[in-house]
C-alpha cells in the first residue's frame, strides 16, 4: 500500500492510495492465477488502503495510517478475514476453466493447514519480541560488552520463561536487524498485538451479523476514519466495547 496524497481537512486534500501486488507472469494466453497466500496478502494490503482512504481528520500528520506500529497492522490483518468469509469467498474462488466453486471440503483443509506449526511460529516470534523488549528496557550503563551479548540474551530468555532449545527466538541478537536498524526498535511485538485486535474484531463482526453495511460503518466511524486523533487503545475499546482479549487469537491459531 502506498499513500500518494494523505487526507487532510486542514488543506482540503482527499486521499490518493494505491495497492501493488507482485505475482508471477503467466504464460502467453493464460490467465493470472493467485495462490491463497497471495489472495490473503491482497486483502491484507487493501485493509491498509481502506485505513488511508477512509481517513477523515483535520491534520495530515494524524491521518490514515499515521498511527503507532502496534496499531497500523490492525486494520490490514483484520481485513484478511474477508478472504475466507463464505459470502466473499464464493465470488472469487472458482475454477478458472469451468467456473465451478471451490468445494467447502477443500477450503476447510486449506484453513486447517494454516494452523500447522503455529505453536512453533508463535513461540519463536514471542521470544524475539520479548528479547527486543529486554534490550530496550535496560539502562544505557547496563548494556553488556560484545562478549557478553550471548549471556545477556540467554539470561533474558530464561527470566522470561522462553528459554526452550527446540524453539529458539526467530532472531538472535547478533542479527536482529528489526530491533536495532529496521525501524522496529522496542516495537517488534507490534505484529502479534495488532493481530490480537484483528481477531477480536473478527469475533465482534461474527457476533453482530457478519458482512453488513451497518457493521462496516461502525468500524469506519470508530477506527478507520480516525487516524491518530485519539489514543489507539481508546479507539479500539470504543469500537469493541472493552479491552482487547487474547482468546480469539489463540483460537484462530489453533492454540486455545
Amino acid at each position: 500500500m502506498n499513500n500518494f496524497v494523505g487526507q487532510s481537512g486542514l488543506l482540503g486534500l482527499k486521499p490518493v492510495v494505491c495497492n501493488n501486488l507482485n505475482v508471477p507472469k503467466p504464460p502467453a494466453g493464460q490467465p493470472t492465477l493467485l495462490t491463497f497466500d497471495e489472495v490473503t496478502t491482497m486483502f491484507h494490503e487493501f485493509g491498509h488502503a481502506m485505513h488511508g482512504l477512509f481517513s477523515a481528520v483535520k491534520y495530515p500528520s494524524l491521518s490514515g495510517t499515521a498511527v503507532p506500529r502496534d496499531f497500523v497492522e490492525y486494520p490490514s490483518q483484520y481485513n484478511e478475514m474477508w478472504a475466507r468469509d463464505p459470502k466473499v469467498f464464493a465470488h472469487y474462488a472458482k475454477h478458472y476453466q469451468t467456473g465451478a466453486p471451490m468445494p467447502k471440503e477443500l477450503l476447510d483443509k486449506v484453513l486447517a493447514a494454516q494452523k500447522f506449526g503455529q505453536g512453533y511460529a508463535t513461540t519463536e516470534y514471542v521470544a524475539a519480541a520479548m528479547l527486543d523488549q529486554a534490550w530496550h528496557q535496560m539502562g544505557a550503563t547496563d548494556a553488556p560488552a560484545a562478549d557478553g551479548v550471548a549471556k545477556f540474551e540467554a539470561d533474558a530468555l530464561k527470566r522470561l520463561g522462553l528459554e526452550y532449545a527446540p524453539v529458539p527466538p526467530r532472531y538472535h541478537t547478533t542479527y536482529f536487524s528489526h530491533s536495532f536498524a529496521g525501524g522496529y526498535s522496542a516495537g517488534y511485538y507490534a505484529y502479534i498485538w495488532s493481530e490480537v485486535l484483528a481477531r477480536d474484531t473478527e469475533k465482534w463482526m461474527a457476533e453482530h451479523g457478519g458482512l453488513q453495511r451497518a457493521n462496516g460503518d461502525i468500524l469506519r466511524a470508530k477506527v478507520l476514519s480516525r487516524g491518530r486523533t485519539q489514543n489507539p487503545e481508546l479507539l479500539f475499546e470504543q469500537f469493541y466495547g472493552g479491552p482487547p482479549e487474547v482468546g480469539p487469537l489463540l483460537q484462530h491459531r489453533g492454540l486455545q
